[in-house]
């Protein structure tokens, strides 16, 4: 499984993983700030995602692996990691099962526990827009308003629409797969696993990914984490309080 990359910048190497249904596009934005601050950032596209290659193998252990693989293709040992959501459980299972390749790791707004399955109005939704013939993004979020009546997710999902050819449009992700896996996106991190290193998590004020009873599951998993707010951000907290989510996350790693 080669992943797909865009590099940004020199230093010391920094890799970002996005969320379910994202890509490392969504991060491009903040790449450019972390590379002013000295960082190598490796914006990753995770399999059956963005530009990367689609699989029918779906799982935590796999997409840790993929990302271990990727910083061996580009002869990396050691890297710091930020991972969002689903990211972020795959930046915990790399860090617990290949704790010498992280330098540091900052989790956004995911825990270590199990999730139910909630994507399912958003899959029903891209799934109908991958089966029309659109020939307009405004054709295709006006098919997808029926489905997701928030207009910042349907923005982002469809970021995910391509050209494939003058009037017709295609979907990056392998929906297929996704759907058939979908129960594993959820799934929490192995039992006694962990992380002795420096861990951050960093949650959205306005979301309830992380709540307080869920700190004694990270200190478990992660004893050396620290848990950050940012006020006033929901769950796409690096997009929807950027600046906020820069100041803390290099502080934590330039310190």
């Amino acid at each position: 499984m080669k992943l797909h990359s865009n590099i940004e910048g020199n230093g010391f190497p920094l890799f970002i993983l996005h969320g379910f249904l994202g890509m490392g596009d969504n991060w491009k934005s903040l790449a450019k700030d972390y590379a002013e601050a000295g960082f190598e950032v490796h914006l990753i596209d995770q399999r059956n995602h963005g530009r990367s290659p689609h699989s029918s193998v779906f799982n935590y252990t796999v997409l840790a692996e993929d990302v271990l693989q990727y910083a061996k293709d580009n002869e990396i040992d050691e890297f710091s990691i930020i991972g969002h959501s689903m990211g972020g459980k795959t930046a915990m299972q790399l860090a617990c099962q290949h704790p010498s390749s992280i330098e540091k790791l900052i989790v956004a707004d995911i825990a270590p526990k199990y999730y139910q399955p909630h994507h399912q109005q958003i899959l029903e939704g891209l799934t109908r827009l991958d089966e029309a013939e659109i020939s307009s993004r405004k054709q295709a979020d006006e098919l997808l308003s029926e489905f997701i009546k928030e207009q910042g997710v349907r923005l982002f999902l469809l970021k995910n629409l391509y050209r494939k050819g003058k009037n017709t449009y295609g979907l990056r992700v392998n929906l297929e797969a996704l759907k058939q896996n979908i129960e594993e996106v959820g799934k929490s991190i192995e039992g006694h696993s962990q992380f002795n290193g420096k861990t951050l998590f960093i949650k959205g004020g306005k979301s309830n990914y992380i709540k307080d009873k869920d700190e004694k599951a990270i200190q478990q998993h992660f004893p050396n984490a620290k848990i950050v707010s940012i006020q006033g951000a929901g769950h796409w907290l690096h997009a929807e309080k950027k600046e906020d989510f820069f100041e803390i996350s290099i502080s934590f790693l330039k310190a």
